[in-house]
């Protein structure tokens, strides 16, 4: 593996690649990009001073104690204004398990709820009352003051993408919520699952990934949160960054393999933080994160035994399907992230499977 320099003199192999078996990660990097991993090595504890350690053992604890994980994705957008308080909200009223979102950094480095880098058409009106009529600016380039002016109450009924939730119930006057905000309405009667938007292939859309995973852990610690959330990506580099400065905190890695979408592909891929082989889970283990997040229709029985063999949880998106919901629960995954948490809670309900 390329970038990470050996701790431990021990390896082990990750598909056809030698990996160090690491007791702390110390990257190297090349040009802006780390290309460290780091990992939690059991039975051989990393030399993390003893309060990091006994948090990251409470943080694991509490990811445990469910026996299954519903999570409600982007706040369950199928029912509620996506990434919202008020969607939020009903999840909360609704008895899920983790509430799901996505950050953005502002201007004035605030760490912020959204899903898009750049304000989206399909939701975003303007001042004025009316919907933007393209893709705005980047959230970066934004004051959380001035992007406070912008509604994100409901979806435009004349877009594609706002005709695909019609149950989705408007919620007029809500604007972008803080990281900060989220935790203050959920407090420690939930988990979060809070995913660092970043893509390596566009990298002028947000603060650089190191810049990224320290807001997002300084506010994460700010509100005491870390033994009730996890960070997960896409783009694996704020993940083993955050592994890095606050290993008390869980980390989820996310992959998708679709024909409009890869970030497996390629050696090494862009979005796996410079690990390499010719299997998933080894990647995520390597790279210290507890759950493998994989697209739906990339789950197999044979990737969830592996996963599970390695001491991972397999934690697919988006499924919002009863039946394929159904199906998930039938391979032994972990936990779902669902538009629809509602339909979730039936399915587990009549599978017997408790959530809380």
């Amino acid at each position: 593996m390329v970038g990470v320099r050996l701790v431990s003199g021990r390896r082990r192999r990750v598909g056809q690649k030698q990996i160090p078996f690491l007791e702390q990660a110390v990257p190297r990097t090349r040009s802006s990009s780390p290309r460290s991993s780091s990992r939690r090595s059991w039975p051989r504890l990393p030399a993390w001073p003893i309060a990091s350690l006994a948090c990251a053992i409470s943080a694991l604890g509490a990811l445990a104690a469910h026996a299954f994980d519903l999570q409600a994705h982007r706040g369950g957008r199928g029912l509620a204004p996506e990434n919202t308080l008020a969607a939020f909200r009903n999840a909360l009223s609704l008895g899920v398990t983790t509430l799901e979102t996505d950050l953005a950094i502002t201007k004035d480095d605030m760490v912020v709820l959204s899903h898009e880098p750049r304000l989206n058409p399909d939701l975003v009106r303007g001042p004025n009352g009316q919907w933007i009529a393209a893709a705005g600016p980047t959230i970066h380039s934004l004051t959380l003051g001035e992007l406070r002016r912008y509604d994100i109450g409901r979806l435009d009924p004349a877009t594609r993408y706002g005709q695909q939730f019609p149950r989705q119930k408007p919620a007029d006057g809500e604007r972008f919520p803080t990281l900060a905000e989220l935790f203050a309405l959920g407090g420690e009667s939930v988990r979060y699952n809070i995913e660092t938007k970043i893509d390596p292939t566009t990298p002028g859309e947000t603060v650089e990934p190191a810049r990224f995973a320290r807001l997002v852990v300084d506010a994460v610690r700010a509100a005491k949160m870390e033994r009730r959330t996890s960070i997960q990506s896409f783009d694996w580099r704020t993940l083993i960054e955050s592994r890095r400065i606050a290993p008390e905190i869980d980390t989820v890695c996310l992959t998708v393999e679709s024909s409009t979408m890869n970030t497996v592909a390629g050696q090494p891929s862009p979005w796996l933080g410079g690990l390499e082989g010719a299997s998933v889970p080894p990647l995520a283990k390597a790279a210290g994160c507890v759950a493998w997040s994989p697209f739906w229709r990339n789950v197999t029985p044979a990737n969830v035994a592996e996963t599970h063999a390695l001491g991972l949880k397999v934690i697919p998106w988006t499924v919002n399907d009863p039946a394929e919901m159904a199906r998930q629960l039938d391979l032994k995954v972990d936990g779902l992230i669902t538009d629809y948490p509602d339909r979730g809670l039936a399915v587990l309900g009549q599978k017997g499977v408790p959530v809380r």
